[in-house]
């Protein structure tokens, strides 16, 4: 009788100790961490910072020029060809929606070559001012919301970026019916060396650039002021227009037939290649001219 209930109090007391065991250990051991105690991991909060994946590659003044000068006089049809001997087939060649706003058919002014500075505008998402649209305001204070908007929120900081030979690639806001590009600001990018610009999207007081022949490949045209409708989000990173990736530093060819972009990479390959074709095509309609009577032009000098 002693021996049972020795087991049985053996029993109890062997089942006490682990249960005793076990609520220590749950009691004992470490919370399970919160967001807070986490160590950041550096990469994942590097791309939740935002991160570009594509590097902004720089060139220098001389190299630029080098480059241009293996293109100069090239035609887009040239460096189409030139594109497809380097394998890049159907690859660079901008939407023919992207067209030159005028023609010269006499001396071809509005054709260029140029090195791209790349601008990104997108459409905005705020309200057009703190009470009620902007029509409703008084004209002092109209003036000012639209002055605040342009220095702050739709400005061009990428003007000092531009150098003799720069081509100015705009990605806009294409259907806000912005004239971020106008008669005067064209005239003080051509000034500051910009040889011609490609927009995506739209352009206004186009009757007056086609006067100043200063050359624009755009769209289609738009009549509103940048203030209200889009915004500046990047200078000089890699952007979409007419349906093509520019990267900064590519090279930008246009004329009657559209644009087409050169990867810098493949630059002399290409040029090398749209040189010869251009070449054999102005002795064959030189001889052509000759035979037909023709008065020479620029086509064929």
């Amino acid at each position: 009788m002693k021996t049972g209930k020795l087991k049985t109090i053996v029993a109890v007391t062997s089942l006490a100790s682990v249960t005793l065991l076990a609520f220590s250990l749950f009691t004992s051991a470490d919370p399970a961490p919160t967001e807070a105690d986490q160590k950041p991991n550096p990469e994942i909060e590097e791309i939740r910072a935002g991160k570009n994946f594509i590097l902004t590659k720089l060139y220098s003044t001389k190299e630029d020029q080098k480059i241009l000068k293996l293109f100069e006089g090239l035609r887009v049809a040239d460096v189409t060809d030139g594109m497809d001997k380097a394998g890049l087939f159907n690859i660079g060649l901008m939407s023919p929606e992207i067209h030159p706003a005028w023609k010269d058919t006499e001396h071809y002014r509005h054709r260029f070559i140029g090195i791209a500075l790349t601008v990104r505008y997108v459409p905005t998402n705020k309200p057009h001012a703190p009470k009620g649209p902007a029509p409703n305001m008084e004209t002092k204070a109209f003036d000012s919301w639209v002055g605040n908007w342009y220095n702050k929120l739709s400005s061009e900081p990428f003007v000092p970026l531009i150098r003799k030979g720069t081509a100015l690639v705009l990605d806009d806001a294409p259907n806000a019916d912005v004239g971020s590009i106008g008669s005067n600001n064209i005239m003080g990018w051509k000034s500051a060396g910009c040889v011609g610009v490609v927009t995506n999207a739209t352009a206004r007081d186009t009757d007056e650039i086609a006067t100043e022949k200063v050359p624009l490949y755009f769209r289609k045209v738009g009549r509103g002021i940048r203030p209200g409708r889009n915004e500046i989000e990047s200078v000089n990173r890699p952007v979409v227009c007419g349906g093509v990736l520019v990267e900064p530093g590519d090279i930008i060819v246009a004329d009657g037939d559209g644009v087409i972009v050169v990867p810098r990479a493949y630059a002399e390959e290409v040029a090398e290649y749209a040189r010869a074709t251009i070449e054999a095509d102005k002795r064959g309609r030189l001889e052509m001219y000759k035979k037909l009577g023709l008065p020479l032009d620029d086509s064929v000098r």
